[in-house]
C-alpha cells in the first residue's frame, strides 16, 4: 500500500473522525434495512426477507466493529497524549514530597512487654 498525503489516516484524530463518520453511515444504512425488513415481513417472497435479515445481521456486526474501533482509537489518542505529556502541559501535576521517618516508630509499652513475655516462655 502506498501512502497518499491528505488521507483520512494522517493522524489518530483524523482516523477517529473517519471511523465516527463511517459509524454514522452504517447506522443510517441499518435503519434503512430495518424499514425494509418491516415492509417485507408481510411479503410473499420469504427469500427476500431472509436476505434482508442476513443483511441486517451483517450491519449490526459492522456497527459493533465501528463502535469498538472508535473506542480503540480513543484509547490510542489518550495514550499518545500521556506519552507525549500533552496533558501535563494543560494541567500541571503537583509534586508532593512525603518525608520518610529516620527511625522506626516506638511501640506502646504493652506490646513490648507482651513480646518480652513470649520470648521468655519460648526460651524456658
Amino acid at each position: 500500500m502506498s501512502y497518499k498525503a491528505g488521507s483520512p489516516f494522517d493522524s489518530i484524530e483524523s482516523a477517529y473522525e473517519f471511523v465516527a463518520l463511517l459509524a454514522e453511515t452504517v447506522l443510517e444504512a441499518k435503519k434503512d434495512i430495518e424499514a425494509d425488513v418491516q415492509r417485507e415481513s408481510s411479503s410473499k417472497f420469504p427469500r427476500r426477507l431472509d436476505a434482508l435479515r442476513t443483511a441486517l445481521y451483517s450491519m449490526e456486526k459492522l456497527e459493533l466493529h465501528m463502535s469498538k474501533s472508535r473506542r480503540i482509537l480513543n484509547d490510542l489518542r489518550t495514550l499518545r497524549r500521556l506519552l507525549f505529556e500533552e496533558r501535563a502541559k494543560s494541567a500541571p501535576v503537583a509534586k508532593v514530597e512525603i518525608p520518610l521517618p529516620t527511625s522506626p516508630p516506638s511501640l506502646p509499652s504493652q506490646v513490648t512487654q507482651a513480646s518480652a513475655r513470649s520470648e521468655t516462655v519460648v526460651a524456658a
